[in-house]
């Protein structure tokens, strides 16, 4: 599903029109994306958690030269589902 086709299926069953759907939409994205650019979690209860992970340095190789180089530390996304997300996956 991409988001043109998530507008729709939300703008069915909400009963809103796709343009409204589609600016909730953004308008969820971008303060999840807000949220974890400030360093803090977002949790919608039964659904999951979203969470900004710290990943260390680290030694990797150049793949075409086999020297040894350093990976920098960042920061990465994530997202936990929660346990009623897990029941409707699992059936």
């Amino acid at each position: 599903m991409n988001k043109a086709e998530l507008i729709a299926a939300v703008a069915e069953h909400s009963q809103l029109s796709k343009a409204d759907t589609g600016r909730i939409l953004e308008g969820l994205l971008k303060t999840i994306e807000l949220t974890l650019a400030a360093g803090d979690s977002l949790t919608l209860v039964g659904f999951g958690t979203f969470a900004v992970k710290e990943r260390a340095e680290r030694t990797g190789r150049n793949p075409q030269t086999g020297r040894e180089i350093t990976i920098a530390a960042a920061k990465l996304p994530s997202f936990k589902p929660g346990k009623a997300l897990k029941d409707v996956v699992n059936g």
